[in-house]
């Protein structure tokens, strides 16, 4: 291998948002993850439920209060 061109592999502390954690070595240092294999349902068996349904409702609502506005502004805009 050709000396000096690697990057630093040092060690890691991987954070999960369950509270888990693992100790590696990575070249990016510690960092947190959303998922992991002692909360994914795959591996667990259990069904953990996402609330998608809930954060497109509130994407939806965002999205239609916005249009109001612009049309507010385009009638004042007329008038």
């Amino acid at each position: 291998m050709k000396p000096e061109i690697h990057p630093e592999y040092t060690e890691a502390t991987i954070s999960c948002a369950c509270g888990a954690s693992f100790h590696t070595r990575s070249t990016a240092g510690s960092y947190t993850v959303d998922i992991c294999s002692e909360c994914h349902p795959f591996y667990t068996g259990r069904q953990r439920m996402v609330d998608t349904a809930g954060r497109v409702e509130r994407f939806k609502s965002r999205f239609a209060k916005a249009k109001e506005l612009q049309a507010k502004k385009a009638e004042k805009a007329d008038a």
